[in-house]
């Protein structure tokens, strides 16, 4: 079993607006895996270098030229991605192809936000 958990639970975070209430402990652990995952410079540019290429996929192929590491490196980058959440792959043929799970970057981006309806004082 791998240390880094479940993929991201829907269900778990659909139904609180997270800057808005508490967490509770589920819905912290479950951010928090994320967080960790995308914390990590290489993983970081790996999203990014998935997200950014042509057509919002990228084939394994087409990352490892980007770094000075070694294809173990790379897949096992890959693989804590994919096992947070952030991001799910389709093998075809020899190569697999991975996208990002808008869904959880949406999680991630309504995390950070603001509350909407906080009154300003002037």
């Amino acid at each position: 079993m791998s240390k880094q958990g479940s993929p991201v639970d829907d269900e778990a975070l659909c139904c609180s607006p997270v800057m808005r209430e508490p967490l509770d402990a589920e819905q912290a652990a479950t951010l928090a895996r994320v967080f960790k995952a995308i914390g990590e410079p290489v993983r970081l540019r790996l999203l990014s270098l998935i997200a950014s290429h042509a057509g919002g996929e990228a084939c394994v192929c087409d990352l490892t030229g980007a770094f000075e590491l070694s294809g173990p490196t790379i897949s096992h980058h890959l693989k804590v991605l994919r096992e947070a959440g952030v991001i799910e792959g389709e093998r075809r043929g020899t190569w697999i192809y991975y996208r990002v799970r808008p869904d959880t970057m949406r999680l991630l981006s309504d995390s950070l936000a603001p509350a909407q309806n906080v009154a300003v004082s002037a």
